[in-house]
């Protein structure tokens, strides 16, 4: 592998730092020390800026107004992003909408990508990836899908209830994920459907209150009831739900690697300014070894995390799979991050769990980052099946 990073690339990763300390970070600290939510014409009036300084949607290909980056390109620029958490919102390239676009630009058709892919790609609509269940539905288990899409007629009747539905709030469409086929293996018996926000059958029942301030967006339970579709609304064909889901997934674990990545880092930046000039104990507290091995770990941590995107990103790009690499680079990147938060915010002792700092705000939101897109425990298992199948003793005879 060669793991040096194009100029092009590191030039527009260094656009986008200076686009954050410019635009997005007086922004962040007016909303901090405001206690205020980031509101829609907030962000559309940053968007506009990112647009005009030719920052908008880094993946997305250039006809369509993106940045046409590939995903060995993109682990550098996402970082930057993620330096703070409106940093992707104002790029263009945030979840759900990032993972998403990448969906619909694998799979869907010229119908749908001009109703839905590309006013999305422009930034005139928001969209949302509707699968999780509130138990006994599935979680980290597909297979425990209860949604039901049945055929009625020449359409299809979609019933089921679905939560934690990020952007949910504002959504103009839902990708739906429900069971075609209950007789049919579970990884063979679900099917994507596109679902315009305004259908009749879709009840928006409330944003699910999570840890730490609301997110934009908001991560919504809804219900489907009776929700008819055309057949033109599948995405992809029937019973490619779970496929095309993973394919999705796969990619999206590892820019969420990218971004919390970035605001670790920043974390990590902002912990030893404080350090260097807090007075404690004889010295600033950069000169007691307590503090300065925190600072070690977690720079070692992150460039340890860094490479693992680089070389999941690298397979991808590929055309690999990489369903090992990206579980891998998940659970690593999403303790390392958790570790090295924990660590900053210790060390800016009571400023640091304070709100005039964007620490302790940081630290809510990145505990959630080891449960989405797959909790650890799932991804472990995932890289223990590839051990016990490459090192697992042969079955008895």
């Amino acid at each position: 592998m060669d793991f040096s990073i194009p100029r092009h690339v590191e030039d527009i990763a260094e656009r986008v730092r200076q686009f954050l300390v410019a635009e997005v970070i007086p922004l962040e600290a007016q909303l901090l020390r405001e206690g205020i939510e980031l509101e829609r014409d907030m962000l559309m009036a940053l968007r506009a800026k990112a647009k005009a300084a030719g920052l908008w949607a880094p993946t997305m290909p250039a006809e369509w107004g993106g940045m046409g980056l590939t995903m060995q390109e993109i682990p550098p620029v996402f970082e930057a992003a993620g330096r703070s958490l409106l940093g992707p919102l104002a790029l263009h390239c945030a979840a759900p909408d990032e993972g998403n676009m990448h969906l619909l630009q694998q799979y869907a058709n010229a119908e749908q990508v001009e109703r839905f892919l590309l006013p999305l790609a422009r930034g005139e609509t928001f969209s949302a990836f509707s699968m999780t269940e509130p138990a006994p539905g599935a979680g980290s288990d597909p297979r425990m899908l209860r949604t039901r899409a049945r055929r009625v007629g020449a359409d299809w009747s979609i019933n089921g209830r679905k939560w934690l539905t990020t952007n949910g709030e504002i959504a103009d469409f839902f990708i739906i994920m429900a069971v075609t086929d209950a007789d049919a293996h579970p990884y063979r018996g679900s099917t994507l459907f596109l679902a315009p926000r305004d259908s009749p059958g879709i009840t928006i029942l409330r944003d699910v209150p999570l840890l730490g301030q609301k997110d934009f967006g908001g991560h919504v339970e809804l219900l489907y009831e009776d929700l008819r579709l055309p057949p033109s609304a599948i995405l992809g064909a029937e019973g490619e739900g779970f496929a095309l889901a993973q394919s999705r997934l796969g990619p999206a674990r590892l820019t969420h690697c990218m971004r919390f990545t970035g605001l670790a880092q920043r974390a990590l930046e902002i912990a030893t300014e404080y350090a260097s000039g807090r007075e404690a104990f004889g010295g600033a507290l950069t000169s007691h070894q307590a503090v300065q091995w925190m600072l070690a770990d977690s720079a070692m941590e992150l460039q340890m995390g860094r490479l693992l995107i680089q070389e999941a990103a690298w397979r991808l790009a590929q055309g690999q799979q990489a369903r090992v690499e990206t579980s891998i680079a998940k659970v690593q990147v999403s303790e390392i991050v958790g570790r090295v938060l924990d660590r900053c915010l210790q060390i800016c002792g009571g400023r640091g769990i304070s709100r005039d700092l964007p620490l302790s705000t940081w630290y809510e939101k990145a505990r959630a980052f080891r449960i989405y897109d797959g909790a650890s425990e799932v991804h472990r298992m995932v890289v223990a099946r590839d051990v016990i199948k490459r090192y697992g003793a042969p079955p008895a005879q």
